[in-house]
């Protein structure tokens, strides 16, 4: 299952470009933004071995070179920035053991994307895929109003290779103000393999997060099934429509903090933009500390004056993306990523559970 902000359809996020990051959620990406010419030097050999010996060296350039497509490596071949054993030759010649392909070539990248020296924390990598665990407060993209400081020019800071790639390899986003983990493609197949899986449900996020309501009507909804569109007036939000496209959420557990308040286990069958922040406010239990879907909601009855003070002064929706499991696309191993609650969250739900005592 996939999971709340998590993955929107590319067409349709298309039509929100200008919208500020933090009201975005989740997507899949297609290409940069256009802008300046970025130089990326690619000088890199290979020696043919025993198995590949016999194929063609368009063939088996396609299998060494795999950010580049045939038709691209064919080109290089063709004008000398693609040498076989130092010399140019046609792509059709059948290539021998020990013989050694050589390209060197410098692509002009049209991003307005920069490296910046942002301190990552990397919680899987690999060398296809990288998974990011994002701190709250970070853009993941640069946009209208965030065009420094985000996660991608974090990521062309500490990872510069991945500048040739759209988003910087990023597979799906998370809003702003949402803490967890984000999967990223190293290289062009990778990331295009993820977004496939994405696509087909392959890949699973789980979240959790601190709502205001009680267990037992909570338990009611343990699969939230409405439609999600963009709010007619309101551009920058989300809304349970009719005419809005399919949307359904699965309450996986549900823990009581308190009489009011619980902390939630949430998964996606789909992906909408704010899917969980919508549906939990849809069915009037929204989650604590958002501001756009929360309102006075968030308050319930019998609080304590600190836990009045903890949920009103807390400064961000309580969601955190803490389970992130997919298909490795090179190994076809199955691989699960965690990451614990943040420290913000967990003193919250301390408050909230101060004094509750469940029978």
């Amino acid at each position: 299952m996939l999971d709340d902000e998590m993955i929107e359809d590319y067409e349709a996020d298309e039509a929100d470009e200008g919208i500020d990051d933090s009201d975005d959620d989740d997507a899949d990406y297609e290409a940069p933004t256009i802008g300046q010419a970025v130089p990326v030097i690619i000088d890199a050999s290979y020696t043919v071995t025993e198995e590949e010996a016999g194929l063609r060296i368009d063939k088996l350039a396609s299998l060494v070179f795999t950010d580049f497509s045939r038709a691209q490596l064919q080109g290089w071949i063709s004008d000398g920035s693609l040498l076989y054993n130092d010399s140019v030759q046609k792509p059709k010649i059948r290539v021998k053991v020990g013989d050694v392909i050589h390209l060197s070539t410098t692509l002009q990248q049209h991003s307005e994307d920069q490296p910046e020296d942002i301190d990552i924390d990397v919680v899987y990598e690999d060398d296809d895929v990288l998974v990011i665990n994002k701190p709250v407060g970070m853009v993941v993209h640069p946009g209208a109003g965030n065009q420094t400081g985000t996660l991608v020019n974090a990521l062309l800071y500490h990872y510069p290779q991945q500048h040739h790639l759209p988003r910087a390899g990023l597979v799906h986003r998370i809003d702003k103000d949402t803490s967890g983990l984000l999967l990223i493609g190293k290289t062009k197949p990778a990331q295009m393999a993820l977004m496939d899986q994405l696509k087909d449900k392959s890949v699973y996020r789980h979240y959790q997060c601190v709502v205001a309501g009680d267990a037992a009507s909570l338990l009611r909804h343990r699969r939230i099934d409405a439609p999600i569109g963009r709010h007619r007036s309101q551009r920058t939000k989300m809304t349970v429509m009719t005419a809005g496209r399919e949307a359904v959420t699965h309450l996986l557990n549900v823990t009581a903090l308190n009489g009011n308040y619980c902390l939630l286990d949430v998964g996606l069958e789909t992906g909408r933009t704010h899917q969980i922040r919508v549906h939990l406010s849809h069915i009037t239990y929204p989650i604590v500390g958002d501001r756009v879907y929360g309102g006075r909601r968030q308050l319930r009855a019998g609080l304590t004056e600190a836990q009045r003070q903890a949920i009103s002064n807390f400064p961000r929706q309580a969601l955190h993306a803490y389970t992130l499991g997919f298909v490795h696309p090179t190994t076809g191993e199955d691989v699960e990523v965690t990451t614990p609650i943040p420290e913000d969250m967990q003193q919250l739900m301390t408050v909230l559970s101060d004094g509750y005592d469940e029978e």
